[in-house]
């Protein structure tokens, strides 16, 4: 039951595979099915993302009640996917990737494909770039995890040395 729960985890905007891998670690999941059941919960709604998002903010930036919303995700997105192409330079796959590789919030797979997706990066390679860096993501979230959890029951319930 707690493999559907990541999978939903995952899937969330801003919490990702970023907090689905430390409650697999907690509820003492397989760590290598908790990875690979996260990255495709964290990968699904990718391909949606790129597709329909940026349609959905231009739809949505005259409309009454969420115009200026839509309107400040798109400005904000567009300066800073402009600011990261500006940076990166050709680069910009790296970048991406790393951007979505770090497990700070506000820089996963839904932040990083709506960036791809108003700087026009292209399909194919845009979700190559998310999923090596929900890969990498992936791999350091869970080696914390399991160092945090593994450091605090040696803290708390060292074994003792035959």
């Amino acid at each position: 039951m707690w493999y559907i729960y990541i999978f939903l985890i995952s899937m969330i905007p801003l919490v990702e595979l970023r907090g689905a891998i430390p409650v697999a670690v907690l509820h003492g999941l397989n760590i290598v099915w908790a990875y690979v059941i996260c990255i495709i919960g964290n990968m699904l709604p990718v391909p949606v993302i790129y597709l329909f998002a940026r349609k959905v903010l231009e739809w949505g930036k005259d409309k009454p009640v969420i115009g200026k919303f839509f309107t400040f995700c798109l400005v904000k997105g567009k300066k800073g996917g402009d600011k990261l192409q500006a940076k990166a330079g050709n680069g910009l796959f790296v970048a991406l990737m790393l951007f979505v590789g770090i497990p700070l919030p506000g820089t996963g797979a839904w932040t990083g494909t709506l960036a791809a997706s108003l700087l026009d990066m292209g399909f194919k390679k845009s979700i190559l770039a998310v999923m090596l860096g929900v890969l990498i993501a992936g791999i350091i979230m869970g080696t914390g995890s399991l160092l945090v959890a593994h450091g605090v029951n040696f803290i708390f319930a060292p074994k003792v040395w035959a």
